[in-house]
């Protein structure tokens, strides 16, 4: 995914001192001054061709201290992006690793740019990346110990290769790295691929733009290093494919054929949309799934407004109670910032994420992420101490840092909240609402007819990587809630605040005139002024209910059990605002469309109406737990 790599530029956090020197700020250089910069601090090694077990080549920039003190370490910074030329985040973190005594390594995945061989998303972590950490470990430079570093796709390479527990793996920075994440605990989202058994639209647009099945390679015969390197200063490879309106194309049908519809050869798209969410296919490729183990201690950076946060903090959860590694496990710690997908750079004295303002969220993120690797990689207990909190989140709405041992916090509880009607909760302008009390045995049913040539449009959420097609962050939902194909349940304002911390799930009682069909569901912030801030959003689609091993059509009429993935969050409902949770059966774009047919949804172009029912009386209680901080 398209990396948008955190700023270098200082903040600072009253919660804990885990900084080392402050980072330089590099903000004001230009690409010529760095260059020059680099030049004078450090010895750059371009292009060398690190050899992996089946003879494949990756093509591997080496950057050192000149005249070093001793052996160093390593941090890598492995990547399917055009980094040979560096650039922004990359090339600050390269200066700021080599002033501070590392040697600082980017590669290229393999089938990507100068590396050998044939793409597959996240470089074989298993193999590529066991096999560099070896050739590293025997480097004449190399002390022995690698940290692995990188945000997006750099970090999500990184989750499988933990469960190796390579013993010059010393320590991790994994930056939102759901991609990589295939079952962990409550979340089988196989790489951001679904929600709830859903496709997601955003992987569709990154891989028109990553996979390139035509792309040029240099012959492997040519090993000459000064060669290579002369090559590559000459050309990057970097093909540039037609520009496409992903507002337009991301409506086509069949779903499956939207890239070969523009003339792109079949790839990765074809071969990953014909699975299901229970393939086993998906456990050969670069994923993480729990019971792998876990032998890395790490230092997570999660953001509330990403495409993956719950599965983020389920493996957090995952890596801490693993204990193949004691060591590891008892080294498990994240920070949670109220950003969308790697946009740390955006934290700071004024925070603006999508409309709403969410105050000073300054944190250093540089500080702690050098302070961790010089813990783990030069041996200084000091610099990230052992009593910083395992866990430092971002509380929005209350626009402050908070810490906590793990999560959820342990002084979270449920709290319920019943979808209640007098049957007509159609709308902002209906008479939908939330309440403690259980609703009773009549009860009238909520109805709503969902088209699939109609859909819910989507506005903000947690989302990345899409061509522009949704912008995440914190919207005003009053546009989509105006619909009557939206059902909205709001709670009385409040008279003291509500602190809503941890996993958020839902139970719907549903029943369709379809075969199948999604339920949507989201959370909402409702502000005194009327304002309806998105908190978060999930999606499930009524195939799955029993199990994505089961999937099982709905008979017309009859009652079912919903329960969506859950929705993970931290966000302070003040006094005067008003809890709101809306639920429909469309998200689009962010979500694939379901056409209710029962079928092969994504290689079918026509959909049928269906006329969807969430029932609240007596037995059939359709509610939402929240995770309340008391």
């Amino acid at each position: 995914m398209k990396q948008i790599i955190a700023s270098l530029a200082a903040g600072t956090l009253a919660l804990s001192s885990t900084t080392s020197a402050v980072a330089q700020d590099y903000s004001k250089y230009s690409p010529e001054a760095m260059e020059k910069e680099l030049a004078q601090i450090a010895v750059s090694r371009p292009g060398v061709m690190v050899p992996m077990r089946d003879g494949v080549a990756l093509s591997t920039d080496i950057y050192s201290p000149k005249n070093p003190d001793g052996k160093l370490p390593t941090i890598l910074w492995k990547t399917p992006y055009n980094e040979h030329k560096l650039r922004g985040g990359t090339f600050r973190y390269v200066l700021e690793s080599v002033k501070r005594g590392y040697t600082f390594i980017v590669q290229n995945e393999r089938g990507r740019y100068f590396s050998q061989g044939k793409y597959q998303i996240l470089g074989y972590p298993q193999t590529d990346g066991y096999d560099t950490l070896s050739w590293i470990a025997k480097q004449d430079w190399s002390n022995g110990k690698v940290g692995t570093l990188g945000c997006s796709s750099s970090a999500e390479w990184q989750l499988a290769l933990a469960g190796m527990n390579h013993p010059a793996h010393a320590a991790m920075v994994p930056m939102a790295s759901g991609a990589g994440i295939g079952k962990v605990g409550r979340f089988q989202e196989q790489g951001n691929w679904y929600t709830g058994g859903v496709p997601r639209n955003l992987f569709f647009v990154w891989l028109y733009g990553v996979d390139n099945p035509l792309r040029a390679e240099l012959p492997a015969s040519l090993t000459d290093e000064k060669l290579r390197a002369r090559i590559e200063a000459y050309n990057d490879l970097d093909a540039v494919k037609p520009k496409v309106d992903w507002n337009k194309q991301i409506k086509h049908l069949p779903v499956n054929q939207m890239l070969t519809a523009l003339g792109e050869p079949p790839a990765t798209f074809e071969q990953l949309i014909a699975r299901t969410p229970a393939d086993p296919a998906w456990q050969q490729g670069g994923l993480y799934h729990e019971g792998m183990g876990w032998g890395v201690p790490a230092l997570w950076f999660n953001s509330w407004y990403d495409v993956s946060i719950g599965p983020n903090l389920e493996l957090f959860n995952v890596a801490r109670a693993a204990n193949t590694d004691k060591e590891a496990s008892a080294n498990q710690f994240t920070v949670i910032a109220p950003v969308p997908h790697c946009a740390y750079a955006k934290l700071g004295p004024k925070t603006t994420v999508g409309e709403r303002d969410m105050g000073d969220t300054s944190f250093d993120v540089d500080g702690a992420v050098f302070s961790w690797f010089d813990r783990w990689l030069k041996g200084n207990g000091k610099a990230f101490p052992a009593a910083t909190p395992h866990v430092r989140y971002y509380l929005m709405g209350a626009n402050r840092w908070e810490s906590a041992a793990q999560w959820p916090p342990q002084e979270v509880k449920p709290m319920r909240l019943y979808l209640r009607s007098g049957g007509k909760a159609n709308s902002l302008y209906g008479d939908g609402r939330l309440a403690a009390e259980a609703p009773p045995a009549n009860e009238a049913a909520d109805r709503y007819r969902y088209d699939p040539m109609n859909p819910v449009q989507t506005i903000g959420g947690g989302d990345c990587c899409n061509g522009g097609i949704v912008v995440p962050g914190a919207f005003d939902q009053r546009v989509i809630e105006a619909r009557s194909d939206v059902l909205v349940y709001t709670s009385e304002p409040l008279t003291k605040a509500v602190d809503v911390v941890g996993f958020v799930d839902a139970v719907l009682k549903v029943s369709s005139s379809a075969k199948d069909t999604d339920f949507a569901v989201k959370l909402v912030d409702v502000a005194p002024d009327g304002t309806a801030w998105i908190i978060g959003d999930t999606i499930f689609r009524a195939r799955y209910r029993d199990g994505y091993d089961k999937p099982a059509m709905m008979a017309p009429g009859e009652l079912y059990t919903i329960r969506p993935t859950p929705i993970t969050t931290a966000n302070q409902f003040g006094v005067g605002h008003r809890i709101r949770v809306e639920v429909t059966s469309s998200n689009f774009p962010k979500f694939v469309r379901n056409l209710n047919t029962g079928g092969a949804n994504e290689s079918e172009k026509e959909g049928v109406i269906a006329d969807n029912v969430i029932h609240h009386a007596g037995d059939n209680q359709s509610y939402i737990e929240l995770p309340v901080r008391r």
